[in-house]
């Protein structure tokens, strides 16, 4: 396994339209593709961290495929320390700003999947200076929701978490999606 052959699947062949539009399918061809990758991640990204297109591959070993691999599990997030270490480091050494978008954004994700408040301003901050656009928008989101909840709501279940009445009221609207459709807001819950 090279980082090549993680950028080339996600970047090339999956594509920004697959990114966020998953599939049952696409799952499992990566956790056959990766799995054994991801299980022997924190030895494979020491070795490629320290180049960007190495990095990048690390940041979507550790921060992507999870997601993916592990729908509704809390092996979903185990990764996710790891992610941001990587990401801290290689945004720190300028490796984002050698990496085009649509891909830089998984340079910033780690920041945006924490439950650190600091975190989720720093991915504001990262997309504001850095990659503005939708993402932009996303990453507010997610800060803001950590802002009001102190955790993502949306997590609770996976992670055998007692939601909160506003966080059920939340999920009950829809979730996420609610608040990006503008059907939910934070502020009214």
């Amino acid at each position: 396994m090279t980082p090549d052959d993680i950028n080339d699947f996600w970047i090339h062949e999956v594509g920004p339209k697959g990114w966020y539009n998953s599939t049952p399918a696409l799952d499992e061809r990566i956790r056959n593709l990766f799995m054994s990758a991801w299980e022997d991640a924190e030895t494979l990204t020491a070795e490629w961290a320290d180049n960007p297109r190495g990095a990048l591959a690390a940041l979507i070993l550790t921060d992507q495929f999870p997601r993916n691999m592990f729908r509704n599990d809390p092996r979903a997030y185990s990764t996710d320390p790891l992610a941001r270490r990587i990401a801290t480091a290689a945004v720190d050494a300028g490796f984002d700003q050698q990496i085009d978008p649509p891909a830089r954004q998984f340079f910033y994700l780690p920041f945006e999947h924490s439950e650190d408040l600091a975190d989720q301003d720093r991915a504001v901050a990262l997309f504001t200076e850095r990659m503005p656009g939708e993402n932009l928008t996303h990453a507010q989101l997610h800060r803001d929701t950590i802002a009001r909840f102190g955790r993502f709501p949306w997590r609770n279940k996976d992670l055998g978490r007692t939601p909160s009445p506003e966080e059920d009221r939340l999920m009950a609207a829809g979730g996420y999606g609610a608040l990006v459709s503008g059907k939910a807001r934070l502020d009214a819950l």
